[in-house]
């Protein structure tokens, strides 16, 4: 049984102190969440198959020298990674189009965008999370200009990458969503790092034979089966976690 004390508590996942000042703790929860957290469920396992996945992707993304939060995967439900100053601007890269685009520009789902599309949004649950540009951002000094290009080109690498894999495990990587942080050294200098997560919850993922959807359209659509789809994700990518793990962990939560 141990003591933390949260942070943060989020609609995926709970912000832990980390045993120093430079570092916290991603504890991932079994909540789906849709349309801002109007629509929420508790699906059993959840948790444990993104922290699986999300360890494994943001491993072969440190590897490929884009910076990141990560540092390792304490148990089947936590990670410890870096304590950042989160830029409140989320990256959506889109190479087919699905979700919201769909419906803002009246574009067919499953369109092929013959160029990465990358769109930002001002990261804020109470307005919605909306579309926003780059003179927003620089404007609302939200990011410098060079932080914006540097997250920009980190965006459209990691997208190349991933890309790749899955089309290695048979699954098409039609849009994503990422956020970053700035790090603060010692010295004060701070770097760029890309934060959150990288899982089912925030890649849409469909399959290359049969466009089935495995990612959260299936709780946000209502068509059933998400673990069964997070599950064969893990699988293919070789890191198939045991059933007797779904169950949460036991911790004693100090607010």
């Amino acid at each position: 049984m141990t003591k933390k004390k949260i942070l943060y508590e989020g609609k995926a996942k709970t912000i832990f102190e980390g045993p120093d000042s430079n570092t916290i703790i991603q504890y991932f929860k079994d909540d789906a969440t849709a349309n801002n957290a109007e629509k929420h469920s508790i699906i059993n396992g959840k948790g444990v198959l993104n922290n699986a996945i999300s360890d494994y992707l943001m491993q072969k993304i440190t590897d490929i020298g884009i910076p990141t939060h990560y540092i390792k995967k304490l148990n089947m439900r936590e990670q410890l990674v870096r304590k950042v100053e989160i830029i409140p601007v989320e990256f959506v890269v889109r190479n087919i189009a699905a979700g919201s685009i769909v419906k803002r520009l009246g574009l067919k789902e499953g369109q092929l965008f013959f160029r990465p599309l990358v769109e930002h949004y001002y990261k804020k649950d109470e307005l919605g999370d909306p579309l926003i540009n780059e003179d927003h951002i620089i404007n609302f000094e939200w990011a410098s200009r060079d932080e914006l290009d540097e997250m920009q080109e980190y965006g459209l690498r990691i997208n190349d990458f991933l890309r790749g894999l899955f089309l290695g495990i048979g699954l098409k990587l039609v849009d994503f969503k990422i956020e970053f942080g700035r790090y603060f050294s010692e010295d004060g200098n701070s770097i760029l790092l890309l934060a959150d997560e990288i899982s089912p919850d925030n890649c849409r993922l469909w399959d290359i034979k049969t466009n089935n959807k495995m990612d959260k359209d299936l709780f946000r659509q209502d068509l059933g089966g998400l673990k069964e789809a997070y599950q064969e994700v893990a699988n293919r990518l070789g890191i198939l976690p045991e059933k007797k793990t779904y169950s949460s962990s036991k911790t004693e939560i100090v607010k």
